[in-house]
């Protein structure tokens, strides 16, 4: 017997158990669609009414704006990239995580991934639904925003500057908004199947049968529906590389100090996953407690997650150093001065905030009893938001308020629309995630039944 469980321990650990409490097929079904099917829980109404109301004050304020125009914004000379342009730097970081737990880590075949990376995915449109409302408002005109797309206009003569990064920002958010709906939906096909198939009133069946798309589980539906994901998994790959690289081209293809680095593409690439990974923790943890998925959503998922913020929190931090290195290799005299202006100049209270959130906290995930530990995690998944999006203030603002000439020297401070603008999208972003977690399954249940029949399969290998 001591033999027999010294084998199970060391299986567990070349194997560790991703769903616990020995679930059936049934269970697992039972529990990720009772969320749906079940009475709706006072506690979501009180929640969806409060995110709700604050999604109501962002229309409040994109309303404004569209009256009073950009100029209710804080943007003045010479930081005429403030606010709005940071808060979308931030959103199209957070929908990072998404498309990296759900397209690479399925093509590394990482099993852990797949209790979520329902929900990852879900995360990145609505967060880029959230990125996309500051480009278009910055832009002044946004009845003009299909201006931005490739249409013929020989009456005005007007035709979109290609060689723009802001154009580049267009196709590059579309497509990546495009590729990911789609990458969703197909997951979700097999589920949406179950749910129409347990559907006992007429609205529900008829909704889901239209969105299951005539599933029916047959092997030729797997087998299609196999080779669709490994396609839109091979498609999304490459647009976690490319859309944050082209969004930090905005900024490193310019003349400014503080931008013009080649060292941009990858510190965004990184930064975003960084921050995605860390709201999605933050929504998981509140989503694990709130629905009881302790089984499904274990601690082996939030250690792995933890270890990736590690990872790329410790890239961030070589990045910041990198800057300034190169900033004093250069020997250009305009860099040098922004670099130490960020760290002891109006501003350094952002960037030490940055520093601290970014590079200091996450090291404390190197003691495996604080990465495994739900309060920790929680705090510091905060932290890192709020970092992450210092970074993105720090960058343009410090580069901006302090021009080439001294007298055009200024000091950017927020309007209230600004506040609310953001906050708003806060909201819009839970009330999207909120309507989720309700209405559709935010567990891919066919992708845990697989995990469960593998992990059945080395536990009955152990016992042999």
């Amino acid at each position: 017997m001591a033999d027999l469980a010294l084998g199970q321990n060391v299986l567990n650990e070349v194997n560790p158990q991703l769903v616990l409490g020995h679930p059936t097929y049934h269970s697992i079904t039972e529990q990720v669609a009772g969320i749906m099917e079940g009475k709706t829980p006072r506690r979501w109404f009180l929640a969806i009414s409060f995110t709700s109301s604050i999604t109501l004050m962002l229309g409040a304020m994109l309303t404004y704006l569209l009256v009073t125009g950009i100029g209710a914004w804080g943007n003045n000379r010479p930081v005429y990239w403030a606010w709005d342009i940071t808060n979308f730097v931030f959103w199209i970081g957070i929908g990072h995580a998404g498309t990296l737990i759900s397209a690479i880590l399925f093509l590394f075949r990482q099993k852990w991934r797949t209790s979520i990376n329902r929900s990852a995915e879900a995360m990145t449109l609505f967060a880029v639904a959230c990125a996309g409302i500051f480009p278009l408002f910055h832009t002044g005109r946004p009845w003009r925003a299909y201006w931005l797309f490739p249409l013929p206009n020989l009456d005005l003569n007007l035709w979109q500057n290609f060689r723009s990064p802001l154009i580049w920002d267009v196709f590059a958010v579309s497509t990546y908004a495009t590729v990911s709906a789609m990458f969703w939906f197909v997951g979700m096909v097999p589920d949406l199947a179950t749910l129409r198939d347990r559907a006992k009133n007429k609205i529900r069946q008829v909704t889901f049968g239209v969105l299951s798309l005539g599933w029916r589980g047959s092997a030729r539906h797997w087998r299609h529906y196999e080779m669709a994901y490994l396609i839109l998994a091979g498609l999304s790959t490459p647009l976690v590389l490319s859309v944050h690289t082209i969004v930090s081209f905005d900024f490193a293809t310019s003349v400014i100090p503080g931008w013009h680095t080649t060292i941009f593409p990858p510190y965004f690439v990184a930064g975003a996953i960084f921050s995605g990974f860390a709201m999605v923790m933050t929504l998981l943890i509140i989503a694990r407690w709130t629905l009881h998925l302790e089984n499904l959503i274990t601690r082996k998922h939030l250690e792995n997650m933890n270890k990736i913020m590690l990872a790329t929190g410790s890239i961030v931090g070589y990045a910041y150093a990198t800057e300034f290195f190169i900033a004093w290799y250069s020997g250009n005299p305009y860099e040098r001065f922004t670099f130490l202006n960020r760290a002891l100049g109006p501003y350094a209270w952002a960037y030490w905030t940055m520093i601290t959130c970014n590079v200091v906290t996450p090291q404390l995930f190197w003691f495996k009893k604080l990465r495994t530990s739900i309060p920790v995690m929680f705090t510091l998944t905060i932290f890192i938001n709020i970092g992450m999006w210092f970074e993105r203030f720090v960058i343009i603002a410090t580069s901006l308020h302090r021009d080439f000439l001294p007298s055009s020297w200024g000091y950017f401070r927020p309007t209230i629309v600004d506040i609310l603008t953001l906050t708003g999208t806060f909201g819009l972003f839970l009330t999207l995630f909120l309507l989720f977690a309700r209405f559709l399954p935010m567990i891919a249940m066919a992708e845990v039944k697989a995990v469960v029949s593998n992990q059945n399969h080395h536990a009955a290998e152990g016992a042999q």
